[in-house]
């Protein structure tokens, strides 16, 4: 990936948090690399150089800086001037798809050769897959020693190592000290005060980001017994691999972040976690470039100007989402809340939390609902078979959230599923997987918003109108459903 060095130099120097994760300054005079932000005084220019990844840095033999944090920085942004298959890699690498799987597996997933998958790491990113996953790795545990008391040994798992030893090993080479060694120096006195796992830590984001939109999106559509909204925070039941428990969701505008509060029933899980959460409130967009783009057109730049910082929300698991999305077909949004709030009261496993007494069950898989029985549940029968259906094929292995290929063969292919149309699988591909560019070009609520006094425009006309979106159109959508 090329950057510009002039724009580099200029948010350098102006210390501009929009740029921060977009990314980091070498300084060959001191062998460290630095965000954007970094508050120390800046290095002379021709000892400067920079790098489009914090894993790039790390490959050319930089160490991070203790002062501004690299760990602490916002992801690369998805689709950041990068290939798809490059950022789809990069969102399944952060949530450990290489802690113990192989290159070629997830190579694999991707619908790609392993050496090309290499090829384009080097093209886009500046390191390969493996050193990102490292950096990643080694980030997220000096994150952990900073933010939390988690022992060091914890730490070593929850950040996607095997091994101690090999934890020490690459923390070493990469900070030239010990972990226990920089943790004395941040002097952490924070303790859990549980039986459970719990710690806070900080998620950075690059402003503007619209908070109350975000928290209103999910207040509105909150599952009872999964998750609710309490005095501007967020809450809700999770599981991962073996690992149940509780976040809750904080905004933090001082210093552009959310707070995460997770306490769960196992720190192995953390990293994934993390990223999952990252991924559900959007906190790796380039808010910038996105209005850049949707500002050409009149009606989104009056929008844009309106709600800065508007997000595409996620969701925490794709299945979940998915389901949503079925379930909402042609019913209002309360309506569907209440449909889904019976189908997990029916199929999903209880959950007690003592802190949380709102919060009672977790949400279904797919083989837990596949083999519930969703009579009385308020659905007429075809979208009851609709949903047995996603769930059967997921269940089965025959459908993956993974896109293969380009997003219209997974559009196609999740099309399939009878009962699931264009809109529905347009609407997945946004929430479910974070697809920027999905967009339900036949939605009557876009039909709406771009109507020109009594001229309604085709959804042929529409798409062809979005075609100077890309590859933002997810966002074009939200700012049209807002508006």
């Amino acid at each position: 990936m090329r950057l510009d060095t002039r724009i580099c130099d200029r948010a350098r120097l102006a210390r501009d948090p929009r740029f921060d994760g977009l990314f980091f300054t070498g300084v060959l005079s001191t062998g460290i690399y630095c965000r954007p932000i970094c508050p120390a005084r800046s290095s002379k220019l021709e000892n400067i150089v920079y790098f489009p990844s914090a894993a790039a840095a790390a490959e050319a033999g930089l160490r991070p800086c203790l002062r501004c944090r690299p760990e602490a920085a916002p992801g690369s942004p998805a689709w950041n001037g990068t290939s798809a298959t490059v950022s789809r890699a990069m969102m399944l690498i952060r949530q450990g798809a290489l802690n113990e799987g192989s290159l070629e597996e997830l190579a694999s997933k991707l619908g790609v050769g392993s050496r090309h998958l290499r090829r384009l790491f080097q093209t886009h990113i500046g390191a390969s897959p493996k050193s990102l996953a490292t950096t990643q790795k080694i980030l997220f545990a000096k994150k952990l020693l900073s933010e939390t008391a988690l022992p060091v040994t914890q730490i070593a798992f929850a950040s996607g190592f095997g091994s101690i030893r090999r934890f020490n090993a690459a923390f070493s080479k990469i900070y030239g000290t010990t972990p226990s060694a920089l943790r004395r120096r941040s002097n952490t006195n924070k303790t859990t005060g549980s039986a459970l796992f719990q710690c806070t830590l900080t998620l950075s984001y690059r402003p503007p980001f619209d908070w109350q939109s975000m928290l209103g999106f999910f207040e509105l559509r909150a599952i009872p017994g999964v998750e609710f909204v309490a005095h501007g925070v967020y809450h809700r039941t999770i599981r991962t691999n073996e690992t149940t428990g509780v976040i809750s969701m904080a905004h933090q505008p001082r210093d552009n972040a959310l707070l995460l509060n997770v306490a769960l029933s196992d720190s192995r899980d953390l990293m994934p976690i993390v990223e999952k959460v990252r991924r559900m409130f959007d906190l790796d967009a380039n808010m910038t470039a996105i209005h850049e783009v949707l500002a050409v057109d009149g009606a989104l730049e009056k929008l844009v100007l309106k709600q800065p910082g508007l997000r595409l929300p996620g969701a925490w698991d794709p299945f979940e989402a998915a389901i949503r999305a079925v379930v909402g077909q042609q019913i209002s949004v309360k309506g569907a809340r209440a449909v889904i709030g019976r189908i997990v009261a029916k199929a999903g496993p209880l959950f007690e939390s003592v802190d949380r007494p709102e919060l009672t069950h977790l949400f279904p898989t797919a083989h837990e609902l596949n083999a519930c029985d969703l009579g009385m549940v308020g659905m007429p029968e075809t979208r009851v078979r609709t949903v047995r259906a996603l769930a059967e094929a997921v269940d089965q292995g025959r459908f993956s959230f993974v896109v293969k290929g380009s997003l219209s063969d997974f559009i196609e292919q999740l099309t399939r599923i009878p009962g699931i149309g264009d809109w529905t699988a347009q609407y997945i591909a946004m929430r479910a997987i974070g697809e920027p560019d999905a967009f339900p070009a036949a939605d009557l609520g876009i039909i709406k918003a771009l109507q020109h006094g009594d001229k309604r425009l085709t959804p042929k006309q529409i798409r062809h109108r979005a075609e100077a979106w890309r590859p933002w159109r997810a966002y074009a959508a939200m700012y049209l459903w807002h508006g």
